[in-house]
Formats: C-alpha cells, sequence, structure tokens
C-alpha cells in the first residue's frame, strides 16, 4: 500500500508521457486519469449508467457501450450537458485513481491527470501529497505539436490555448521539471525526484 501519492501534471507536449515514463521504468505505479476516464463509462460501471439516464439511450452503441462521437456532439453543443457529463465522471475518476494508487505496491504512487490545474488542483483533489509539474515554454510546447501532431501553427495555438495557463499550474506546483531540451536531460531530473519521493513516504512511516 502506498503512503504517498504524487499528482503529475502539464500542458499539452510538455513531456508527461517521458516522466511518466521514466518513472515506470523504476518501479513506481502511475495512475493515468486519461485511461481511467475511458474505463469507468465501459458497461457495467455505474458512471455509464448515469450518463444513460441523464442522456437517454441515443448515447449508446449497438453493443451497449458509450458512443463517444454522439455524445462529444451533445456537450459541445451546450455547456450545461458539458457539466452535467462532468459531474458524473469527474467524481469516478478521482475515486478510481485514488483507490489504484493507494493499492500500489510501492511506497510512492503517481496520479498522471492532465487538467489537473483546471479541475482545482489540490482542491479537487486533497488526497494529493505533492504536486511534480512537467513545465515547457509555450514557444516549445507549439512546436512540438506542430512536429509530433501534424497540426498548423493556428491549430496548435488553439490547443495550448484551450488549457489552463502556464502560470495556473506552476502556482499548484510543490516540483517542476523544465522539459525545454532533449528528452535524455529528464533522466538525471527523474532520479534525483525518485530519490526525494521515496525519502518523503520513509518519513510519512
Amino acid at each position: 500500500m502506498s503512503r504517498f501519492i504524487i499528482g503529475l501534471t502539464g500542458g499539452v507536449a510538455s513531456g508527461k508521457s517521458e516522466l511518466t515514463r521514466r518513472f515506470e521504468a523504476l518501479g513506481v505505479l502511475v495512475a493515468d486519469a486519461d485511461v481511467v476516464a475511458r474505463e469507468v463509462v465501459e458497461p457495467g460501471q455505474p458512471a455509464l449508467a448515469a450518463i444513460v439516464r441523464e442522456f437517454g439511450p441515443g448515447v449508446l452503441q449497438d453493443d451497449g457501450r458509450l458512443d463517444r462521437r454522439r455524445l462529444r456532439e451533445l456537450i459541445f453543443a451546450d455547456p450545461l450537458a458539458r457539466q452535467a457529463l462532468e459531474s458524473i465522471t469527474h467524481p469516478a475518476i478521482r475515486a478510481a485513481l485514488e483507490e489504484r494508487c493507494r493499492a500500489a505496491p510501492g511506497p510512492y504512487a503517481i496520479a498522471a491527470v492532465p487538467l489537473l490545474a483546471e479541475a482545482g488542483g489540490r482542491e479537487g483533489y486533497p488526497w494529493l501529497d505533492r504536486i511534480l509539474v512537467v513545465d515547457a515554454p509555450e514557444a516549445t510546447q507549439h512546436a512540438r505539436l506542430m512536429r509530433r501532431d501534424g497540426v498548423d501553427g493556428d491549430l496548435a495555438g488553439r490547443m495550448i490555448s484551450t488549457q489552463a495557463p502556464r502560470e495556473a499550474r506552476l502556482a499548484i506546483a510543490d516540483d517542476v521539471v523544465v522539459n525545454d531540451g532533449e528528452p535524455s536531460h529528464l533522466d538525471a531530473m527523474v532520479a534525483q525526484l525518485h530519490a526525494h519521493y521515496l525519502a518523503l513516504a520513509a518519513a510519512r512511516g
């Protein structure tokens, strides 16, 4: 059972995946909010039943799975519908993330939450003991998005602007990894953080 939980977040194309891979290579369990978000709406899950009650059976495919495209159309057309969906899914995601992290075999675990700042930071996730932000200058994010996703500069800019500003993420950070260079330079930073988190978890007892 993990005694210590780290929240990991960062803007789009900041390098969250590069960081989580390195922690996982050290044997740290990383619970990914994006993965959990898909799992909590699988057939048989309470969140899916609540979504059907809220939006009707038209949001299901013939096989009983969530019709994500149909649901996306509904929530983009109506801000209240988006709020209703989030009121169902967000608590389920948070609970599943915490449960997975608490059950991790190591001294500490990581909850990777891309939109942690948007979700209220520590207020939204009060069970986090520490928040790690992977940070990159906006110009670096912009260039990476164009290269990684093959999008033009205008779309890359819009993708960045839909998220919380960089300053909002840094404001909730206990630890910051600046990822503005080659991925290989992250190795030493992760090793240092790993040692620090092991010490914090040990002190927790």
